[in-house]
């Protein structure tokens, strides 16, 4: 048996003769998830940062929808919400035939290019996805056996942020913005940064993360200075 067997038939051992008290209703309910004590704090940090992270995903994919209707329409989708069922399918992961085989960053250069007919929020979501999966190592929940690289959730964080500024700024031949995310401000209207503000939520919980598992492992960071309009995008997938 090896050990991450024998972790887990441990917790289940435990679990069986957890404590267990009765509420108001009369029903048993226990006092903690048997799967806790797999957890060390660092792991349960991950699993709060990687959860921000995604619930911020679900929301830029939902806006991006809404202010591009034209975009989940190309897929044949009879509404916006069948579409985004689609999109974030945990069982398909960030695997949608739309991406031609391309993963990660590729995928969302993929979708902000200028001859690109697909639906191009969902090959930007998918691709952003793909790469945020590939920088928590492709779990959804961490335990004491499992273990993070913060260069790959530093420069997850870094590739946010030039994905922000090519959503903001890529365009077509004529001059239009590929896909609507902010708004600036106008005499008819204030600005709307809200897309901004949740990719820097996210950018934030990478930042964040990476430092304490630096801290927590020894492994030193490789910080890089680049200028986001024109700097390419960091490793990951490959990492």
């Amino acid at each position: 048996m090896n050990i991450r067997a024998g972790l887990l038939l441990l917790i289940s051992m435990l679990g069986i003769t957890s404590c267990a008290h009765v509420n108001e209703t009369g029903k048993s309910i226990s006092d903690f998830e048997p799967k806790q004590l797999g957890k060390s704090d660092i792991d349960r940090v991950a699993d709060i940062h990687r959860r921000e992270v995604f619930s911020s995903l679900k929301v830029l994919a939902e806006k991006l929808y809404r202010r591009n209707p034209k975009e989940w329409k190309k897929g044949g989708f009879a509404s916006r919400e069948e579409a985004l069922n689609q999109l974030l399918d945990p069982r398909t992961g960030w695997r949608l035939p739309a991406l031609n085989g391309k993963r990660g960053t590729e995928a969302i250069l993929l979708a902000l290019s200028a001859d690109y007919t697909g639906d191009r929020v969902a090959v930007f979501i998918a691709g952003t996805g793909d790469m945020l999966n590939a920088a928590f190592d492709e779990k959804t929940e961490f335990f004491m056996l499992d273990s993070l690289t913060p260069q790959k959730l530093y420069n997850s964080a870094r590739n946010l942020e030039i994905a922000t500024w090519k959503l903001a700024n890529a365009r077509d031949m004529d001059g239009n913005l590929l896909l609507l995310s902010n708004d600036i401000a106008n005499e008819a209207q204030p600005a709307n940064l809200s897309f901004e503000r949740e990719f820097g939520k996210m950018i934030a919980n990478l930042d964040l993360l990476s430092q304490t598992v630096s801290e927590r492992s020894n492994r030193t960071i490789v910080r890089i200075s680049h200028s986001i309009a024109t700097a390419a995008f960091l490793p990951v997938l490959s990492f």
